[in-house]
């Protein structure tokens, strides 16, 4: 099951992306593909030994030497505002931030800044590494942001109460709870940010193969491997088609003015009702920066 391609030719030559995870799974595709159209691409990751492996195979395969890897631990808020220091030193401007890392359904555990790791990682790591960028792609419009979220937001709810998960903890729930989160962000940032060029759009990349995987304990299990794997392996998309959606949101000319979308299968979709709940954005965004901390950001309020 395979689901939508993005098969429309565009040049990305002197346009600059930044894609978070990207030394594997649908991250590292979308970085293979887009160094293929000639962008000049940021991989930001954690384990720098994967990264450094993973674009000496996309330069050696693609010929475009203008692939660099950055140390941006979305675990840790300044390892995330050292690596936008570093980024502004280099680059005057940036066109596209796909926000694509994640972790799921992991052991209960806890960032640098004390967030439980889903939210951690999948939500406010990347809600500071966007505002702290917003200069820069107000600066280089047309711009966009690309949040890579899931169908698990269906089934997310924003526990206004705990949101931490302090009281209680279910890795199931932290999940979807952080997946809904980045399509509230995104809905607020496109509010935000209406008239300015910038635009912010969600998508499910759909059910793929990648490393995310690895904290989910039933398919390490030998017998589920045996058994049920081949069972659910027809639903599952390599990772070179999870990355379709997200080379969609961030590529197709038609999509210029468009903003606080959701897609999947290079197609837009509805979101779950939770998702459009607009004071709960609000909330969330505020929340957000409070921890987070991020400079005063100049757009629409």
């Amino acid at each position: 099951m395979q689901g939508g391609k993005f098969t429309k030719e565009t040049d990305e030559t002197n346009k600059v992306f930044i894609v978070t995870g990207s030394n594997s799974g649908i991250g590292k595709e979308t970085v293979r593909e887009l160094a293929k159209r000639g962008a000049t691409v940021y991989m930001a990751c954690r384990d720098m030994k994967k990264c450094e492996e993973a674009r000496e195979e996309i330069v050696l395969e693609t010929k475009n030497k203008y692939v660099y890897c950055r140390e941006c631990d979305l675990a840790s808020l300044d390892s995330i505002r050292n690596f936008v220091a570093a980024f502004k030193r280099e680059q005057k401007t940036l066109n596209i931030l796909i926000n694509n890392a994640g972790v799921m359904r992991c052991p209960r555990s806890l960032t640098k800044d004390g967030f439980e790791m889903q939210l951690g990682v999948n939500h406010m790591g990347h809600f500071l590494l966007t505002t702290l960028l917003l200069d820069l792609l107000k600066n280089s419009t047309p711009s966009r942001i690309v949040n890579v979220s899931s169908l698990a937001h269906t089934r997310g709810e924003i526990n206004t109460g705990d949101l931490n998960s302090e009281k209680s903890y279910d890795e199931g729930k932290a999940y979807s709870q952080s997946k809904l989160a980045n399509v509230l962000f995104t809905r607020e940032l496109a509010r935000r940010l209406a008239g300015t060029g910038v635009t912010a759009n969600a998508l499910h990349p759909g059910v793929v193969d990648t490393e995310l995987f690895r904290h989910m304990s039933f398919f390490s299990n030998f017998f589920a491997g045996l058994f049920v794997k081949p069972l659910f392996w027809p639903f599952v998309k390599t990772a070179a088609n999870g990355a379709q959606t997200s080379l969609y949101a961030a590529l197709d000319p038609d999509l210029e003015l468009v903003s606080g979308e959701y897609f999947s299968d290079c197609q837009p979709k509805e979101v779950a009702p939770a998702g459009t709940d607009t004071q709960t954005a609000k909330w969330l965004w505020a929340v957000s920066e409070k921890w987070t901390n991020p400079p005063p950001i100049d757009v629409k309020k």
